[in-house]
């Protein structure tokens, strides 16, 4: 068995293609999958807003973290 992703933008035309795959005799079995991260919806940059509060981010910080010295 063959198996075949197909990737819609316009959610009418998907339809359409779904009802004629339907017609056909040799499909056995049409599933379909909403895409989460729509690109039409919009997020708010707002809602992220105090993501980093009570953190210690600065340039000294990271580079501590990320290189830490080690003793020889």
């Amino acid at each position: 068995m063959e198996q075949i992703i197909i990737q819609v933008k316009n959610k009418f035309k998907a339809k359409m293609l779904i009802e004629l795959l339907n017609d056909m005799n040799f499909i056995s079995d049409i599933k379909t999958f909403k895409q989460e991260n729509d690109t039409n919806q919009k997020i708010d940059f707002f809602s992220f807003a105090g993501i980093w509060a009570n953190r210690d981010v600065s340039l000294k910080s990271i580079r501590q973290k990320a290189w830490p010295r080690q003793s020889l």
